[in-house]
């Protein structure tokens, strides 16, 4: 079963179950995911699905640090919720070892021995596990095995 066909599914149980928060959350991923079809001009594969549900979850992760800042914690909870919900849907993130252990054997595959060839690591790690590292760490942890 395609990613796109088990939201598609969960959504309904949601609905027919009458979970409104995993309801309004589902919805609105198939919302963007259409969206997403009408500008690309055809379905979606399942990386494409899980790059929507990667971009929405990170809106999440934003509003909920700006929520905290403002104050507004019941907001900051509402979007915590709908954090849960598509991170069930996301592949488990790479422990820092994890990706650390990645990143020596990408500079070692693609024989990378400078800064100025950290963007060669940076995309093909990136590529290798979609959805499972987070930029901002593999940035800062391949800067500093290149700089050493």
């Amino acid at each position: 079963m395609s990613l796109q066909e088990q939201l598609e599914k969960d959504f309904l149980f949601a609905f027919k179950a009458k979970d409104k928060v995993k309801t309004a959350v589902l919805r609105m991923v198939k919302t963007a995911v259409k969206n997403k079809q009408v500008e690309l001009g055809r379905p979606l594969n399942d990386n494409e699905v899980l790059a929507v549900l990667i971009k929405e979850a990170k809106q999440r992760e934003d509003s909920i640090s700006q929520f905290r800042k403002g104050g507004r914690e019941d907001l900051a909870l509402k979007e915590e919720q709908e954090l849960e919900v598509l991170q069930k849907y996301l592949p488990k993130p790479l422990s820092r070892e994890e990706v650390e252990k990645e990143v020596d054997v990408a500079i070692e595959k693609l024989g990378v021995s400078s800064l100025k060839e950290m963007g060669k690591v940076m995309s093909y790690l990136m590529q290798k596990y979609t959805g499972q590292i987070d930029g901002k760490e593999l940035s800062q942890i391949v800067r500093q095995k290149l700089s050493s």
